[in-house]
């Protein structure tokens, strides 16, 4: 089919030329264009315009025309070929720094390039066995569908890359007599210097690339088609659109077996990218942790830096002066600390400072300065156990506080999360405190919370926790059901309260006993820090607590802080949870891997592996 008897006609064109009035220029192609009913890309820089358009033939003759009256395109060289539709969905007229992205601002084809040999001349050569290498520019899954005989593909994922890969060539072929080639030749112009910046001799590009050499002289010495940038994918010798598709999820090219095959999905997947859920799951995992990785290397809070904490009053100090409501919320803190921050002018409210004496109400947002901050380090090996739209579920180390808090902000788990998940807020459906290890859940929506944390506070949520006690224990079940306060102590921690506690249970089995106890712990309820503070009434604290490990909690020395990370470990760790899905309405489980701690001296795990 010819371009004229064709009901569609495909331009490409490209010309490095200072162009001017960009924006001028934009405006009139872009309403031409639209009028001539085109659709395309063009792509107009300071260096030049690109463009691939389709449309009915006259239309594509009338606006090259008028394209060529501007200022450096008069000699435009234009391919053409035929189609039975239309290949584009839209047209775009796009402003760009560069028409085809390098990044080098010292090539500039414009003013410089490589010489070029017509696909005429490098017929002859090749039919004459000359000596001379072919060289393919092009992206690697372009070459897959087709290249020149004997031709040697750079080994490319984008263009960009070229001056890297390059560099990388056998120094023995500096001397040799190299063709470069691709697509529409335009990948050439800026290729070609960069070759010969790089000491190359002898370089030359083929003019027009494949597609003037399919239409000058078929395709002799070419094996396979060649890929277009549009919906036809590819074209053969004959600039005819071959059956070869394109997965949409992947850009990988298919073939027709491809096409068959009860792995494509249009649009979805296709037997390239074709991964099994654990396979998908496995692949999330490892980008998670390795930008996680990243994130917190080094970690956020090392500092110094200027930080502001939040600071809602609570309705209980209501009209309270704001030193006096200060002292009574936080009264762990050593005596003068909020007179000396008051001083500093470290209280702020809409960024007003606050006087000490001033009155606060209910609800309102203070935010206390912190200048010079830098926070404790913490552990940073979070790993990724699921992922899915609706969850997330993760093996936390410690120490790590979840939330923000006390003398850490930016080193915590949320303050991670928040960054690596862009602008979907995860929200955590229940606690674990900071010196605990194991499973913690996060909805990834306000909807999805909704359905997943109430489980947790109804206690229809099966968990099992592993603890290492102090003390040899002799029973191998037993139970505790002391009531625990609503109201932490100077501590930090919570205490036994058996006139107004909270009802709680916590049920207990030995899974091995010597001078330390391995225990498995399921709260039936979920009061905070029931477990240490069932175990510590039981007299058998878990070890290396910083806080229900001494004999009396409510005159600790040292407040419920978090573990430096240096530090022997707190031997608490949520082993495994199981709730129903708030998505697929079943059951479903998980379990984190068991600490050393738990496994023994030999490591092993004498009840079953997580």
């Amino acid at each position: 089919m010819s371009a004229v008897e064709a009901l569609i006609s495909n331009a490409a064109a490209y010309k490095f030329v200072q162009l001017r009035e960009l924006a001028s220029l934009r405006q009139r192609l872009r309403q031409r264009s639209r009028e001539l009913g085109l659709r395309g890309t063009i792509l107009l820089s300071p260096e030049g315009i690109n463009l691939f358009i389709a449309g009915p033939p006259a239309a594509v003759d009338q606006f090259l025309s008028e394209l060529k009256q501007t200022p450096g395109l008069e000699d435009l060289a234009v391919k053409l070929s035929p189609s039975d539709y239309q290949p584009f969905t839209r047209m775009l007229v796009r402003l760009k720094k560069e028409i085809i992205a390098l990044g080098e601002a010292e090539i500039q084809p414009e003013r410089y390039t490589s010489r070029k040999i017509t696909a005429r001349d490098l017929k002859a050569a090749l039919d004459q066995g000359d000596d001379l290498l072919l060289l393919d520019v092009r992206n690697d899954y372009e070459v897959e569908l087709g290249t020149f005989e004997a031709a040697v593909p750079i080994g490319l994922d984008h263009f960009r890359d070229f001056p890297q890969v390059a560099a990388k060539l056998p120094a023995d072929w500096r001397q040799r007599k190299i063709v470069m080639f691709c697509t529409g030749g335009i990948r050439c112009e800026k290729a070609g210097p960069v070759m010969e910046r790089l000491g190359f001799a002898d370089i030359l590009q083929l003019e027009g690339g494949i597609l003037k050499y399919f239409e000058e002289v078929g395709g002799d010495h070419y094996r396979g088609d060649c890929f277009v940038f549009d919906k036809r994918v590819a074209v053969n010798p004959k600039l005819d659109e071959t059956s070869a598709g394109l997965c949409y999820a992947c850009q990988a090219v298919l073939s027709e077996s491809d096409q068959q095959s009860p792995l494509y999905l249009p649009g979805k997947q296709c037997p390239h990218c074709f991964r099994t859920p654990e396979q998908k799951l496995a692949e999330t995992i490892r980008s998670r942790e390795a930008e996680l990785q990243r994130l917190t290397s080094p970690l956020p809070g090392k500092g110094p830096y200027d930080s502001t904490r939040p600071l809602n009053v609570p309705a209980k100090y209501d009209q309270l002066p704001l030193l006096e409501m200060l002292c009574r919320w936080h009264d762990h803190l050593p005596s003068g600390y909020w007179a000396r921050e008051c001083e500093l002018g470290r209280l702020r409210c809409e960024g007003a400072t606050l006087a000490p004496d001033a009155v606060v109400r209910s609800g309102m947002r203070l935010e206390h300065l912190l200048p010079g901050t830098s926070e404790p380090d913490v552990a940073r090996e979070v790993q990724w156990i699921y992922e899915d739209e609706s969850l997330v579920v993760l093996n936390k180390p410690a120490p790590l506080p979840v939330h923000p808090c006390g003398r850490f902000n930016r080193n915590s788990l949320t303050a991670w999360l928040n960054q690596m998940y862009g602008q979907q807020k995860l929200r955590p459906a229940h606690r674990l405190d900071a010196n605990t290890t194991g499973l913690i859940v996060f909805s990834r929506t306000k909807e999805i919370a909704r359905i997943v944390q109430p489980q947790f506070e109804a206690g229809t949520v099966v968990k099992t926790y592993l603890a290492l006690v102090a003390g040899e224990l002799h029973q191998s079940e037993f139970a505790c059901t002391a009531p625990i306060g609503s109201t932490p102590v100077s501590s930090g921690g919570r205490t036994v309260d058996w006139e107004e506690g909270l009802p709680a249970r916590t049920e207990f089995r030995r899974l091995r006993t010597a001078e330390n106890s391995l225990v498995e712990c399921r709260p039936l309820s979920g009061r905070t820090n029931q477990i240490r503070v069932h175990l510590h009434t039981l007299g058998y604290p878990i070890v290396g607590d910083p806080v229900y490990g001494l004999k009396r909690v409510e005159n600790a020395d040292e407040p419920a802080a978090t573990r430096d990370v240096m530090s022997a470990p707190m031997c608490l760790h949520a082993w495994k949870l199981s709730f129903i899905h708030p998505q697929t309405g079943g059951w479903v489980s998980f379990a984190a891997e068991p600490p050393e701690w738990a496994r023994g001296r030999d490591h092993d795990f004498p009840f079953g592996q997580a």
